[in-house]
C-alpha cells in the first residue's frame, strides 16, 4: 500500500510541476496582432507625444497576467543618429527576459549591447499603465526591441508607499498615505 501511495504522490507532483511550467512559460502569452501603422512609436523631443516610426518584421507577445510581460521585435531603417536627435532617450533601460520560445528577444544580449553603446534605448510611451513605461531599443544594424519596464513612480507605489513628488497619484489608491 505504501508503494502505491508514494507512486501517486510522485505522479501528482510531476503533473503539477509540468502544469506550473506550462502556465508560467506558455499559457498566459498571446501573440500581438500588428496593425502595420503604429505598432512601434517613440516619444518626440519636440512635442512630448508618441509618434509612429518606420518599421518592418514586427512580432510581439503580451499577457493580461502582468503589465510587464510585453515583448516585441522589429527592424527599422532609421539611423541611431537620427533617432537620438528626434526622440527621447531612456537612460535606465533594463530589458526583461522573454520566454525561450520567443527567440527573437534575448534580454542578455540586448543588455550587453545597451551597455556597450551598440544599442540605444528610447521612451516609446510613458505610463502605458500606471507606473509602467514602454521602452524601445534600436541596435546599430537596425534591429529593434520593445518591452515594458517599471518606472520610478511605479517602483515606489508598487512597494506600498505614497507616490513621490512629480508623480501622479495611483489610480486605484494602492499607496500608503
Amino acid at each position: 500500500m505504501g508503494k502505491v501511495l508514494a507512486g501517486v504522490i510522485v505522479v501528482s507532483a510531476l503533473v503539477a510541476g509540468i502544469a506550473l511550467y506550462y502556465f508560467q512559460v506558455y499559457a498566459f502569452y498571446d501573440r500581438v496582432q500588428a496593425n502595420g501603422q503604429d505598432d512601434v512609436v517613440l516619444t518626440a523631443l519636440a512635442s512630448g507625444q508618441a509618434e509612429p516610426v518606420l518599421y518592418d518584421d514586427f512580432t510581439a507577445i503580451d499577457a493580461d497576467s502582468s503589465p510587464i510581460r510585453y515583448r516585441a521585435c522589429f527592424t527599422t531603417q532609421m539611423s541611431q543618429a537620427m533617432l537620438t536627435e528626434t526622440y527621447e532617450t531612456y537612460p535606465q533601460a533594463e530589458p526583461r527576459e522573454a520566454p525561450g520560445w520567443f527567440d527573437c528577444f534575448d534580454a542578455d544580449d540586448l543588455g550587453v549591447a545597451l551597455d556597450n553603446g551598440r544599442a540605444l534605448a528610447f521612451l516609446s510611451r510613458r505610463d502605458v499603465q500606471y507606473g509602467i513605461d514602454r521602452v524601445v531599443a534600436i541596435t546599430e544594424d537596425g534591429r529593434g526591441y520593445a518591452w515594458h519596464q517599471i518606472n520610478r513612480c511605479g517602483e515606489v507605489v508598487f512597494d506600498g508607499h505614497a507616490a513621490p513628488e512629480g508623480c501622479a497619484p495611483p489610480p486605484d489608491g494602492t499607496a500608503r498615505q
